[in-house]
């Protein structure tokens, strides 16, 4: 079976939409495939749950009696060993854990040296 010939225009004009479509969607209309949505809705995840923490780390910090001594080390430490300071003061650590968790430690010595 051969198509009529005046079908092949808008054949050809069905496809080059469809493409257009796709290229002008995925690069100004703002489309992303599932693994891009998958790994935004995460980070986006993460950041929440840091913020959330950050202000129980804030909260463990002004409940610590050295609070005056260790924040003058904090201040005096470099960007890169605030997180540390505020993990080795247990602030980092979240009640029900043994462990600090390093993003809240980090995001909490921002806050707790201001």
């Amino acid at each position: 079976m051969t198509a009529a010939e005046w079908l092949k225009p808008g054949l050809y004009g069905v496809a080059c939409g469809a493409i257009a479509v796709t290229v002008i969607g995925f690069n100004w209309g703002g489309w992303v495939t599932g693994g891009t949505a998958q790994q935004m809705a995460t980070d986006q995840t993460r950041t929440e749950v840091v913020t959330a923490l950050t202000s129980i780390c804030l909260d463990q910090s002004k409940r610590d009696p050295q609070l005056a001594e260790r924040i003058i080390l904090l201040k005096a430490a470099s960007s890169y060993e605030r997180g540390d300071l505020v993990m080795k003061n247990g602030w980092g650590t979240m009640p029900g854990t043994t462990e600090g968790n390093r993003l809240v430690a980090i995001a909490c010595a921002d806050k707790v040296g201001v």
